[in-house]
Formats: structure tokens, sequence, C-alpha cells
């Protein structure tokens, strides 16, 4: 029998002992051995809870306990997690962790701790929830060079942006509803402004480029300036407005930027609608592939979190090689990458065509139905340095959104 503890018994913490319980003989028969719940680090009172009785305050209970071969933490954020999952792994113990923020900050030296004690640290559900994303990038598509990821990796903004597009609601008033539903946070700023999303693709850059990635280098910008009339303009331009997280690899080096981009009909992550994402991939050899399926939640983060609880239980004694290495990688300026974009300006077409036209070049003009006094128009392809001095000196603007 193979002992863990969970700590944080919030959301993801509950769904892994569920998935633990629920598919208890599956695991035993994947693993070779049973995996039992011995304690659940947390501070709420859970009586009444039938796991009451495995609840702890005390870490070093589950430190000290050497049976305790496996620690899964699900407390999120960067404070007492770090410092738990740090002693955890420098005990000899095995972590798996679904917190991106741990992940994205600390990883590099938490894998070298897992490395040096022989020991594993595995993170499957902190990108993607339960879409398996960072085993692919490791193993199957370990022979490959990876020249892009682009991904919908946030739930929360996805929902959002999907009932705005679909029942022409305005930011504010979807962001309250899926704070009633669960869907997002009671202070929802990581969702929303891109954090969360340029966590997750910070540690992908990491992955494919072997070298540490700074989150805080990402360009991220949000989706809190969306409106209703932009999407009426999507519809006009057969596309769907999604926050998108994308890393690219050039002759030069990385790219990694976050924002809302207009995305055409014919782009694999159009049809992603709801709290579902995707991460699509791009392989020297391999060529296009996509991961789909339920980016947030109970039980889909949990199953991933078990996933690398199964597969540190079947390597038990040997160190699971998930590593880059300490050296910083310096993102190239995404002010550089080249894209085409999306504008929106007060007046009359007619008007202020010549000054567009003089400013942007050759531009398809758009108008929305039910928007008076104000028209659209799509600019040529041209870099984000260019495009951001051309748009400073544009009278009138409303607001832009990248092309993609």
């Amino acid at each position: 029998m193979i002992k863990t503890a969970i700590l944080g018994y919030g959301t993801i913490g509950s769904g892994a002992a569920e998935v633990l319980e629920v598919n208890k003989e599956v695991i035993k028969q994947r693993v070779g051995e049973e995996i039992s719940l011995a304690y659940i680090l947390d501070r709420k009172d859970l009586s009444g809870d039938p796991r009451a009785g495995l609840v702890t305050t005390d870490f070093d209970k589950i430190l000290n306990d050497d049976e305790v071969k496996i620690v899964i933490e699900t407390m999120g954020g960067t404070g007492a997690a770090y410092t738990f999952v740090k002693a955890a792994l420098e005990a000899g113990k095995s972590v798996a962790t679904s917190n991106k923020a741990l992940v994205a900050k600390y990883g590099t030296e938490l894998m070298e701790i897992a490395r040096e004690k022989n020991v594993s640290f595995l993170f499957e559900a902190s990108v993607g929830g339960g879409i398996p994303i960072i085993r692919p990038l490791y193993d199957a598509l370990g022979g490959d060079e990876i020249e892009e990821i682009s991904g919908i990796m946030n739930g929360t903004t996805n929902f959002i942006l999907t009932k705005m597009a679909k029942e022409g609601s305005d930011f504010d008033e979807v962001l309250k509803e899926a704070q009633s539903l669960g869907f997002a946070e009671a202070d929802p700023t990581d969702d929303v402004e891109g954090y969360d999303a340029g966590r997750k693709i910070s540690i992908l850059t990491s992955i494919v480029s072997g070298k540490q990635v700074n989150f805080e280098g990402v360009h991220m910008e949000g989706i809190t300036g969306i409106t209703a009339e932009d999407m009426k303009y999507a519809l006009v331009l057969d596309r769907a407005i999604k926050l998108v997280a994308t890393s690219k690899k050039t002759d030069k080096g990385y790219y990694a930027i976050v924002s809302p981009v207009m995305l055409s009909d014919s782009h694999p992550l159009y049809p992603v609608n709801g709290v579902f994402n995707a991460i699509f991939v791009k392989g020297n050899m391999l060529g296009d592939s996509m991961f789909y399926g339920s980016g947030a939640g109970k039980l889909p983060t949990a199953s991933a979190v078990i996933a690398d609880v199964v597969n540190i239980a079947k390597n038990m004694g040997r160190h699971i090689p998930y590593v880059w290495s300490g050296e910083e990688l310096a993102l190239l300026n995404y002010e550089d990458m080249t894209r085409k974009f999306f504008v929106r300006a007060s007046g009359d077409i007619k008007e202020r065509e010549a000054e567009i036209t003089s400013l942007f070049g050759d531009v398809a003009f758009v108008e929305a139905s039910g928007l008076k006094g104000e028209f659209g128009f799509v600019t040529e392809e041209m870099t984000e340095k260019s495009f951001a001095d051309k748009y400073e000196k544009l009278a009138d603007k409303i607001t832009r959104i990248r092309l993609g």
C-alpha cells in the first residue's frame, strides 16, 4: 500500500480524494498496489465530511510519517504551498500539484530538489486542467521541435466570451453570472486580466525551450475591455473573440503573449466554447495537433492530479525527469511579432477613409448592424510596434483587437 496526503481540501483537493476513492480498483490495477489517503491538511472545520477523520492542521505530522510517499498539493498560491512542497521533496516524498503559480515561479528549484532526492515533482494539472499536455510534450512529442503552442487555457474567460457572443451581453453582466455559477472567483483578476493564462504559457514555453521562463516577461492583456459591440463586428467578420496564449519559436528565440484575438472560422480554436479549453501544438515533424477537453472544474483537474500520482506510484523509487535548466530564457519583444489588427473608430467611413488609409495603407472597412456613428476596419499584416505607432496617431479610436 502506498500512502498519500492532500494539502488543501478545496475544490481540487476534495476532487482528488474522490477520484482516489471512486477509481480505487482501477488505480490499484494500474499501479499494482493500493493507493490510500492517509492525511488531509486543512484548517477548515470538516465536521460531517466522511473524510473528517483524516484531517490535520499539523504539516509535520505528514512530513515525519515515513509511510507517506506521495504528497498532493492543491492549496494554490506560492506561500505555504511552496514551503510545504519544498519540505516534502527534501524529506524524500514525491509531489503532484495543480498549482500553476507555484510551478511558474519555483518549478526549476523544486524539480532540481526532486532530482537530487530521487523523487518526482509532477504538475500535469497546472496547465489545461484535465487536458493532458505536459506529459505529451515531454514524451509523445519528445522527438519534435515545437514551433508553436497556442491555446485557450482559461475556462473562466472562455465561458464569459462565449456567453457575450451568443447572448449579446456585456462583460460585467456575464462575469456576475460566471461567479454565481462557480466558474469565476470572487476576485477574478488572475483570470480576466490574463495572468492565469500567462503562467500556463510560461510553463509550456519552459518545457519546449528547456529553459526557465519568467511569466512576468510574458506580455499579458485581459478581456475586461471586450464589449458586446466588439462581438457584433466579430460576427460580421465570421470570427470569434477568444483569450489566446501563444508561444512561438523563431530563428532568434521565443515570443510569448496572452491577449484577446479575433480568430477566423478556419482556426482550430474557433469552435472551442464555454468552459472548455484547447491547446494547439505545431511540431516540425508532427505538423498540427490539438488537445481539447475540460480545462477546469473539480473532477477533470483532480483526474489530472491523480494521473500524476499513478505515474509516480508506478515509478516508485526513481526520479521521473521533468526538468528545464535554471538558465532564464529571455523572451523576444512581442512588438516585433507580425499580424493583422481589427480597429473600431468613431465617425463615418466616407469622411474618414482618406485619413485611415494614409495611416494604415490598404484596409478592409466593416460595419455592424445597429451600431451607428462608428465603423471598423481590418489592417494589413504589420508588426505590433508599427501598428501601435499608427494607432496612437488615429483620432477618435475606440478599441483594437488582434486577428488570428
